[in-house]
């Protein structure tokens, strides 16, 4: 090392060229070959530097990248494996890395990343992967929609799976049952960002809330006009827009209180 600075140091000094014309061409050329010596071994010195340094931020960046693989999606046990093949116990990994904040528990088996790893996804996009099939409704949509004033502070979906609720860091889920015939109708995908959910349409959200509501018992028209518009604070202008042909199939596939989907009928007429 010290004579690549000695070398290096006679080739920067000044008049380093002057002095080298002066020495006899045998002693030049032996100078020649020490400076071109040094400049190889400084070179190589600088680039397995390099190398090194950025290969450790490449190697580390990969090992984090196997989870930007997943991106925003909740994902199961099950892709960890994939993704951490060389792991054997594949909870423990999951616990480390729950316990590094990586990841965040939803349930048993279900993870999502979290937001020190990637942006979180938006509920409706868990609540459509905790509990599934299922889409997001109730005042959960309606509130989404603008058509109701309060903040809702749980998700709320349509299932046909059992009642079930769930409490997990990223918030409150909850699904209410319906029949497989009544489940398919209203239902649109909408998109926030990179994140891809189904949600209720506002017809289907209002239908849903209607007839899954305990204590809603309106006998004619006029009362359910009152209850939305006082009690549910709904925006009435909507019913303007609202598709009845819609409105017709929920009332032809509800299981109980029909009657409900005609008092609402005969508001949007």
């Amino acid at each position: 090392m010290c004579q690549i600075s000695a070398s290096v140091h006679v080739q920067n000094a000044p008049h380093a060229s002057a002095f080298a014309a002066l020495l006899p061409i045998r002693a030049r050329s032996k100078l020649n070959r020490k400076i071109s010596y040094s400049k190889t071994i400084f070179f190589r010195l600088f680039v397995q530097n390099y190398i090194s340094l950025h290969f450790e931020k490449y190697y580390t960046r990969m090992k984090k990248d196997a989870l930007y693989q997943i991106g925003n999606i909740p994902f199961t046990s099950s892709v960890l494996s994939t993704l951490f093949s060389n792991t054997k116990q594949i909870n423990d990994k999951a616990r480390y890395l729950e316990q590094e904040g990586r990841i965040i528990r939803l349930k048993r088996g279900l993870y999502v990343r979290s937001a020190e790893d990637g942006a979180l996804p938006v509920p409706f996009l868990i609540a459509n992967h905790l509990y599934g099939p299922s889409y997001v409704s109730f005042q959960t949509a309606l509130r989404h929609y603008g058509l109701i004033p309060e903040r809702v502070y749980e998700t709320q979906s349509v299932t046909i799976k059992h009642n079930r609720s769930f409490d997990t860091p990223l918030g409150r889920f909850t699904y209410r049952n319906c029949g497989t015939d009544y489940f398919p109708m209203g239902i649109r995908q909408e998109q926030e960002g990179e994140d891809t959910y189904l949600i209720a349409t506002p017809e289907k959200a209002l239908c849903d809330l209607l007839l899954k509501t305990s204590g809603i018992t309106v006998s004619n028209t006029k009362r359910l006009e009152t209850y939305l518009a006082f009690d549910l604070r709904f925006e009435m202008e909507a019913l303007k827009t609202f598709d009845k042909k819609l409105l017709g199939q929920c009332r032809e596939h509800a299981a109980v209180k029909a009657e409900l989907i005609t008092h609402l009928i005969n508001l949007v007429q």
